[in-house]
């Protein structure tokens, strides 16, 4: 016999660990109920704030720093300017921020994240192992970071969501992400789902470097503590499990059916501690939306 007690302090510590992750630097959504009743870019109808709102948007995250890591230009501009290996859970935080406020936002909080990212990208600019030059703010280089993030968190709702997407509802997902593309001039931006994979996975500018490798080491084993990372370690396999082929291969990672049952059962239970994103909740409420029942269960960002 499982104990009520016991479950919900189980739950509790669950999550937690887990939103202890994300409390490095500012918070999304803290204000935005003073909003109501705006609904942002996208909206209570969209695909996008239901899969982003799903435990498989941490895979997806995963999944994206390890793809973005194959292209030279992108990995040398965190490697020359980001301090990920000091303070990994705080450029995490910021990537939360961003993805949260772009995506759930009131239009004032996602225009302040477009703002923040393009402030922060101004001095991310050098040259790459294979000696070409780069900017954070060359559309091509916003392109492979927003595209392989969209394509990633997709991927990862496919395979370990709790009911796939429709190909409307796919396409419709993409489509939808090109608007948050398009406020960074990110281009091209592919606006359907196969396009989309295919432009990822049959990239022309990936190959290996030394900032790559550093990166994957990285990711492989960041500074968590234990219990965490046992958690990190079962998402970072569901993660790979997903890598197209040919970027598995230049990242030098092996894809393993091990990997993605671990993950996915390590994704059913973060959905079942969690529950869905509080971020889609509080949106749902700052726009007058139905709040669909038993999906969630984390207090309001605002309530904090």
């Amino acid at each position: 016999m499982v104990v009520p007690g016991i479950v919900t302090d189980l739950k509790d510590r669950v999550v937690a660990a887990t939103t202890g992750l994300f409390s490095h630097g500012p918070q999304p959504l803290e204000d935005t109920l003073s909003y109501a009743p705006d609904p942002g870019l996208l909206g209570p109808d969209s695909v996008s704030w239901r899969v982003i709102g799903d435990a498989t948007a941490f895979v997806g995250g995963i999944r994206a720093l390890l793809v973005q890591t194959a292209h030279p230009e992108v990995v040398a501009g965190v490697e020359q300017h980001s301090r990920y290996r000091d303070d990994p859970l705080g450029r995490l935080t910021r990537t939360s921020f961003y993805v949260t406020e772009t995506t759930y936002g009131a239009m004032p909080e996602v225009e302040r994240a477009v703002a923040m990212v393009r402030q922060a990208h101004r001095s991310v600019r050098g040259r790459s192992e294979r000696d070409r030059p780069y900017s954070a703010g060359q559309p091509e280089m916003a392109a492979w970071v927003h595209n392989v993030l969209t394509d990633s968190f997709l991927v990862a709702y496919q395979r370990y969501g709790p009911t796939a997407l429709t190909p409307d509802e796919a396409d419709r997902f993409v489509a939808e992400q090109t608007r948050i593309g398009a406020l960074l001039d990110a281009d091209p931006l592919p606006d359907t789902a196969a396009d989309l994979a295919a432009w990822v996975a049959d990239h022309p500018a990936l190959e290996r470097t030394e900032a790559m490798r550093n990166s994957i080491e990285f990711l492989r084993d960041p500074p968590l503590s234990l219990p965490v990372k046992v958690g990190y370690r079962a998402l970072l396999g569901a993660a790979v499990a997903t890598l197209p082929d040919r970027i598995a291969d230049i990242i030098g990672l092996e894809p393993s059916a091990t990997g993605e049952r671990v993950g996915a059962a390590s994704v059913s239970s973060l959905r079942w501690a969690l529950g869905s994103s509080p971020s889609w909740h509080v949106s749902l409420v700052r726009c007058g939306a139905p709040v669909p029942d038993g999906l969630f269960r984390q207090p309001l960002p605002t309530d904090r």
